[in-house]
């Protein structure tokens, strides 16, 4: 299981650029056929997170209905749950040996439970399917002892860093700052002009610690901290981790971020940022679309620049490294059998063809797919493709336990409120991980 954690966390963003700016000799039929004609109709119960109003999320649902469309036979029941609430709904689910016959189903570490309660089935008797389209690469995060549970839709850079040219041009900074110094002098310059810093919405808890974390860490810390405190070999209260959570305090203390922080949401912050209340926004590559690929406003989309976190003095990770995740496969019940069986695996070879990932690519997102770009791609994802070229950090939540990630997203709430030091939350890490080898 760690080898799968450690290959799929560490895809590069280069290896995603040659998938998705190269062609590919094969390809899948966009309308796979099953093995046999089922009888009779066939309904098929899903849960999915895609209630934000994201590009590809809509994108996604368009596939469910047009395959219902294609195959009146089959029926998909979709439950479509925040993602706040999906994962602790889903793995009560797994617990309870309840699970729906589809489901989104995330990488590496979170694969855990799912194994452990055997309640997943593999879908190696169609991986040839995609010969040739997927690297492994990309597949390992769903591979697990050898066995292919799902495919991946998308690759995500949770940390990118959107902002204003000219309210940083104004602020005296022409280009993104280099160095953590030379950002924090931005982010004292950019509150005397009276704009907020950086917008952050962080009342679901995750966004600073999947986006704003991840990236931090890294900086100081270097890609192998978190598989070494996994392996007992570091602790959360090492002093570069420390120092990594004392990022925040410095910049709470400076006013960087909204005052409303914990009580906005992330699309409430997309908002924010896109009315100018704010210099800055930290989130992840598929707003991409949003701000700029697809905004109606071109002025403002060619205003827009993207930058990943400067380097911190001292630090042992590679600011050039972006922290990447492939997302969204789509998992099936062990428990399905027969024509339910095979209408899923029908299924699954329908969304995940080529036409998806050039569908994707088409709307600004990256793909961990060997296809033909399509004509209609941007400028901005050939840059957003740039800034990430140089490899992926680790995403906190793709490594660490639940319990430890619950720990972390309630200690950067007190901290962000001063209710609490970043050597207070380091030992209380420390501890659930403690427990988690008891």
């Amino acid at each position: 299981m760690k080898k799968a954690v450690r290959t799929s966390m560490l895809i590069t963003a280069s290896a995603a650029l040659v998938a998705a700016m190269s062609g590919c000799g094969s390809a899948a039929p966009e309308q796979a056929k099953s093995p046999k004609e089922t009888k009779g109709p066939v309904t098929l119960t899903m849960e999915y997170n895609w209630s934000t109003p994201n590009v590809d999320n809509l994108l996604y649902k368009e596939r469910i209905k047009k395959f219902e469309e294609l195959n009146p036979d089959i029926k998909i029941e979709a439950q479509d749950i925040p993602s706040a609430q999906y994962r602790t709904k889903l793995r009560t689910e797994a617990a309870g040996n309840s699970m729906p016959d589809m489901f989104i189903l995330f990488p590496a570490i979170e694969m855990e439970p799912y194994i452990a309660a055997d309640v997943l089935m593999p879908i190696d008797e169609i991986m040839d399917t995609w010969k040739g389209i997927l690297p492994q690469q990309a597949l390992a995060g769903y591979n697990v002892g050898g066995k292919q549970y799902a495919i991946p839709t998308k690759m995500t850079f949770v940390d990118i860093i959107y902002y204003h040219k000219d309210l940083l041009a104004k602020a005296g900074y022409n280009e993104f700052p280099k160095t953590y110094a030379s950002f924090l002098d931005l982010v004292k310059k950019l509150k005397e002009s009276g704009v907020t810093p950086m917008a952050i919405g962080n009342k679901n808890k995750w966004p600073m610690q999947s986006t704003f974390m991840s990236a931090v860490e890294d900086r100081v810390t270097g890609s192998d901290f978190l598989p070494n405190v996994n392996k007992g070999e570091a602790k959360f209260t090492d002093p570069d981790y420390v120092k990594s959570l004392s990022v925040i305090s410095d910049l709470v203390k400076l006013d960087a971020f909204n005052a409303d922080i914990n009580t906005m949401d992330e699309v409430q912050q997309q908002d924010y940022f896109l009315q100018k209340k704010a210099a800055m926004t930290m989130t992840s590559s598929t707003i991409d679309t949003k701000f700029r690929g697809g905004n109606p406003d071109k002025a403002m989309a060619d205003n827009i620049g993207i930058a990943l976190f400067p380097a911190i003095e001292g630090g042992k990770g590679d600011p050039s490294k972006s922290a990447g995740v492939i997302q969204y496969g789509i998992g099936l019940s062990k428990s399905l059998t027969g024509a339910k069986k095979e209408a899923a695996l029908k299924f699954l070879k329908y969304f995940y063809a080529p036409e998806l990932y050039q569908n994707l690519m088409g709307k600004g997102i990256v793909v961990p797919a060997k296809v033909e770009a399509p004509s209609d791609t941007t400028k901005y994802l050939k840059e957003m493709l740039q800034l990430t070229q140089n490899g992926s950090a680790l995403v906190f939540d793709s490594v660490m336990q639940p319990t430890v990630k619950d720990v972390i997203e309630n200690g950067i709430q007190a901290i962000t409120t001063k209710q609490k030091t970043a050597e207070q939350l380091a030992k209380e890490m420390q501890d659930a991980v403690d427990k988690t080898k008891k």
